[in-house]
């Protein structure tokens, strides 16, 4: 079997609601989701979900491969962009392509993929991601009780900007689920999405924690900032937990070093080889690992392979415009199918459709806020995106005077 070619297209998620963090929000909730489908000699595609920039060069180094060699082809692509530097969305590219690649080994064999690389059990527990920064109380607790109805018991909040304001959130979303689990407590993480110094996260947390019992912390301070993340680690009693931008084994290795990262995440779009080698660095320090993203069904077939899976992100109950996908969600946790390979099949004539594509140029998560890390003040998110950098509340590290 060789690789004959490849092709790329653009769909969306569409949330029908804003979606963001404390950077920015889609206030349309319109979300572009790329996708690469690598095709072979014997007729099997495998698909991607991931960036497509630099696919040209990228593709270049597995032209006329056999796509059955996956790790050997995915160092290939490292070394073929490596002095361009294989980070950010090149490294996205790549894992789109490792993916295909993972889809079409497990297509030849006529296996799911979770089955080709030794998963035992077809069931991935799951938690609720909404990407809520932006909803009312109303929205949030109405979002919270569709994912509580599919049997979720664990929640993870976009927060960071307003201490009140984040427990105010967090303690609407443990009524909805402990009401749903007959009164057993449940799950909750906050996700800062790296919008903090140091100094403010550990008191931003030290505070929630006061009242909240919290299972994580996503991204307190940036992403490569091993000191730091230790400093916060040390600082408060939940786990802190990264990686989910960190693109390339070598960037995992000093956070874990300087005891940095307690929950170890790698993002879907980075792929499964990636996935299975920080899995393996991350349970060689006994700690575990979390996939993150919108549509994770990739490295959901990994995490079945392996042995320190701890939970993986659940965010949209439906899949991007054009795309089907052999899983559902019951009880609380995803089920893949047996559908051979990823068992997602596009419909590229819907998903390419004129109206389905959609830009975010100048708004939304994606562009960190020029204050980010430096605001004196807790600010809210403003209409279309905004984080109201000019809206001063009240400090980041109010109490209320009863509780002191």
């Amino acid at each position: 079997m060789r690789i004959t070619g490849y092709r790329t297209l653009t769909t969306a998620q569409r949330w029908g609601r804003p979606v963001g963090d404390a950077n920015g929000v889609y206030d349309d909730g319109v979300v572009p989701v790329p996708v690469v489908v690598v095709e072979t000699d014997e007729g099997i595609t495998g698909v991607g979900l991931g960036p497509h920039v630099e696919a040209e060069a990228i593709f270049a180094a597995i032209d006329g491969q056999d796509p059955r060699a996956v790790t050997a082809l995915y160092d290939r692509m490292l070394r073929h962009t490596f002095k361009a530097g294989h980070a950010g969305v090149v490294f996205g590219t790549i894992g789109a392509f490792d993916t295909a690649l993972w889809d079409i080994k497990a297509q030849a064999v006529g296996e799911p993929l979770w089955r080709l690389l030794g998963g035992h059990d077809r069931t991935v527990h799951a938690y609720a991601s909404g990407l809520d920064i932006g909803l009312t109380d109303d929205e949030l607790v109405a979002t919270y009780q569709v994912y509580a109805e599919r049997g979720l018991r664990a929640a993870k909040l976009k927060g960071g900007l307003d201490i009140e304001r984040d427990r105010h959130r967090l303690s609407l979303v443990r009524e909805v689920l402990t009401e749903a689990a007959h009164g057993r407590r449940p799950g909750l993480m906050l996700d800062a999405n790296e919008s903090w110094s140091r100094k403010q996260a550990v008191r931003h947390v030290a505070e929630l924690e006061r009242t909240l019992d919290l299972t994580w912390i996503e991204e307190p301070v940036r992403r490569w900032d091993a000191d730091g993340l230790a400093a916060v680690s040390r600082g408060v009693r939940t786990a802190v937990a990264t990686g989910e931008n960190l693109t390339g084994l070598e960037q995992f290795r000093p956070l874990i070093a300087a005891g940095g990262v307690d929950i170890v995440q790698t993002a879907a779009v980075w792929g499964v080889t990636h996935f299975l080698r920080v899995a393996a660095l991350a349970h060689a320090y006994d700690l575990p690992v979390s996939p993150i993203g919108n549509t994770p069904v990739a490295l959901l077939h990994a995490a079945t392979s392996v042995p320190n899976h701890l939970v993986s992100e659940l965010q949209g109950l439906q899949p991007p415009i054009g795309v089907a996908m052999d899983l559902h969600v019951e009880d609380g946790a995803f089920v893949l199918g047996d559908t051979p390979g990823l068992g997602i099949r596009i419909d590229e004539t819907v998903a390419t459709a004129p109206r389905q594509r959609t830009a975010h140029a100048s708004d939304g998560p994606h562009i960190r806020p020029e204050r980010a890390g430096r605001r004196l003040l807790a600010v809210a998110p403003g209409p279309c995106g905004a984080t109201g950098e000019g809206t001063f509340d009240r400090p980041l590290d109010t109490m209320r005077m009863e509780d002191r």
